[in-house]
C-alpha cells in the first residue's frame, strides 16, 4: 500500500473500492448464491445414502433455544457479500470466487456422500412462526459440516485481511469477529446445527481461507 493510501482514512478507501467492477461483483455474487442454493436444496432431497443423525454434546444442552437469534442467522447473506465488495481487482475477485466456491463444493460433496441431519428438538415451531418458516425452507439435513459457519469463517478471515489492508481501526476488526461469532452461535441457538457441525464448519472455512491466501503468496 502506498503512502497516499496510508494517509487516506480507511472508510474513504472503502468508498473508493466498492464501485470498482460493481457489475461483476453484484452479478457474480447473486449468481453464485443462486447456484449454491439450487445444489443445496437438491441435496436436501436426494443424497446418495440415508442420513446420519448428529449427536448432541454438552454445549448443545447448555445453549437454549433463542428465536431472537434469527436476524443474526439471516445476516450471513449480507456478511458473505462484504469481502467481494471490498476487492479492488478482477484478479482478486477471481481468486476469491474460486476459493469460496471450493469451500462450498467440499461441503456439498460431503452432504451427498455422507448426509447428516440434526436431532429433533421437540419444540412446537408453531409458537415461533418466523423460525418455523426457516425450518420449512431449510430442513434438518445438510448438517455437518455447517456451511453457514464455514462461509462465515471464510468471509471473516478475508474481511479481517481486507480491513487491515485499509488500516481500519481496532473496533472495526473486533466488530467483524463479533459478527462472525454471532452467526456461528445463531446456528446453535436456532437448533439449525449442533456443536459438532459448527466445529466441522469452522475447520472447513478456516482451512480453505488459509489455503486461499497461501496460494496467493
Amino acid at each position: 500500500m502506498n503512502e497516499n493510501s496510508q494517509q487516506t482514512p480507511w472508510y474513504r478507501q472503502v468508498v473508493v473500492v466498492i464501485p470498482r467492477h460493481v457489475y461483476l461483483k453484484s452479478i457474480g455474487t447473486t449468481l453464485f448464491i443462486s447456484l449454491f442454493f439450487g445444489a443445496y436444496f437438491y441435496l436436501l432431497k436426494d443424497p446418495a445414502y440415508p442420513p446420519t443423525v448428529m449427536p448432541r454434546t454438552l454445549l448443545d444442552h447448555l445453549i437454549g433455544f433463542q428465536p431472537l437469534a434469527l436476524p443474526i442467522y439471516l445476516s450471513l447473506w449480507v456478511y458473505v457479500s462484504l469481502p467481494p465488495a471490498l476487492l479492488a481487482t478482477r484478479r482478486e475477485l477471481y481468486d476469491y470466487g474460486v476459493a469460496i466456491a471450493g469451500t462450498c463444493l467440499v461441503g456439498l460433496i460431503i452432504f451427498y456422500f455422507w448426509p447428516t441431519v440434526v436431532p429433533a428438538s421437540h419444540i412446537d415451531w408453531a409458537h415461533y412462526p418466523d423460525v418455523d418458516f426457516l425450518k420449512s425452507m431449510d430442513a434438518s439435513g445438510n448438517a455437518c459440516p455447517s456451511l453457514h459457519v464455514a462461509t462465515a469463517v471464510f468471509s471473516g478471515i478475508w474481511l479481517h485481511h481486507l480491513l487491515r489492508r485499509f488500516s481500519a481501526p481496532l473496533w472495526v476488526l473486533l466488530f467483524n469477529w463479533i459478527w462472525c461469532v454471532g452467526i456461528a452461535y445463531s446456528t446453535l441457538a436456532l437448533r439449525q446445527h449442533v456443536a459438532v457441525d459448527v466445529l466441522a464448519g469452522l475447520t472447513l472455512g478456516g482451512l480453505t481461507a488459509y489455503l486461499s491466501f497461501y496460494n496467493r503468496q
